[in-house]
């Protein structure tokens, strides 16, 4: 399908209220896919809770290459949609240059900050996130060897690294963190082969528990967890039924939030930039049917008092943006 059949495809009827059109909201999933069971897809399920919620209706777009960021926004506030949400950092320069072309649109851009008044940003605490399931991976490992693969190599992601490390070795300062990133290119979120392939690596260098934040390539990193009857933590959205019983946790990134309160805000949207951690639910860990075998009532205990510590300030997280170290790992 042609990107502009895509746009028209989904594309809904514009909603009508006291004889006034009222502007459908949009959502652009990023490169990888819309159910990539990870990052885009808890877009997506924001934006379905708020459909089925209020019965209203909006436009979506799904990136086919990096050449057409430019074309969806500016296609997106052509056709009125308002806000516009975006996912992912990619988008940044692209929105600081057509933000100020429609300033009558409100554009809603997760995990990168842009600068302009028409324009919310919305960056998660992954470090924190990241943390409580590093300290979950050091009770569960038996081999005192875990591993962390990321997706594309950018800044994003070591933040998901350094706290899921800072959290291991706050838990067991002996222990060992093996880490991998995909590559470097945004094909690093879609290739869920060479996430296997990385970790039967690390399995064969003593890991027993594996983290992935990589978008759809982490799920090749599951299945290769369960196939070797090791762990895997999923990330992102909660993906612990993927492999029931295989997955310890999932550190949740409460993007699906984000898009539903944006779709809910609608033209009324209050633009700048907010940061999502634990004390304001936007990151956590999954605890669920799925897991609860796996996640011991010590275990449990054990990371909702270190939660309330990092919420408490009594443990500080190491933040990746802010110096580019990270004092846990050595990509």
């Amino acid at each position: 399908m042609s990107f502009m059949k895509t746009l028209m495809a989904s594309a809904a009827v514009t909603a009508v209220a006291g004889g006034a059109a009222l502007a459908d909201p949009a959502l652009i999933f990023d490169l990888g896919g819309k159910f990539d069971k990870s990052f885009n897809e808890a877009a997506y399920n924001g934006a379905q809770r708020w459909t089925e919620e209020t019965g209203g209706s909006y436009k979506e777009l799904e990136m086919q290459s990096e050449a057409q960021r430019e074309q969806a926004l500016r296609r997106l506030a052509e056709t009125g949609a308002n806000p516009i949400v975006m996912t992912g950092f990619a988008f940044g320069n692209t929105l600081e240059e057509v933000a100020p072309d429609y300033p009558e649109t409100k554009f809603v851009i997760i995990d990168a900050v842009v600068e302009q008044p028409n324009v919310k940003s919305i960056m998660f605490a992954e470090q924190e996130g990241s943390f409580l399931v590093g300290v979950l991976a050091a009770m569960a490992s038996e081999s005192k060897t875990v591993g962390f693969i990321g997706g594309m190599d950018v800044p994003l992601i070591r933040q998901f690294g350094c706290g899921y490390a800072q959290g291991v070795k706050h838990q067991e300062a002996d222990a060992k963190i093996l880490a991998n990133m995909t590559g470097t290119t945004p094909a690093a979120w879609n290739d869920p082969v060479k996430g296997g392939e990385l970790t039967k690596a690390q399995i064969s260098q003593g890991a027993d528990v594996v983290y992935a934040a990589a978008g759809g390539t982490g799920i090749g990193v599951l299945q290769a967890a369960a196939d070797a009857d090791i762990l895997s933590i999923g990330v992102d959205s909660n993906q612990n039924h993927l492999h029931p019983g295989k997955v310890l946790t999932s550190m949740v990134k409460r993007v699906d939030n984000a898009v539903y309160d944006a779709f809910t805000a609608g033209e009324n949207l209050e633009t700048g930039a907010q940061v999502l951690g634990l004390a304001e639910g936007g990151v956590g860990y999954a605890l669920d049917d799925n897991n609860k075998d796996l996640i011991t009532e010590e275990m449990k205990t054990r990371v909702d008092e270190v939660s309330q510590q990092i919420q408490s300030g009594e443990i500080e997280v190491h933040d990746y943006y802010s110096d580019n170290t990270c004092p846990a790992l050595s990509f």
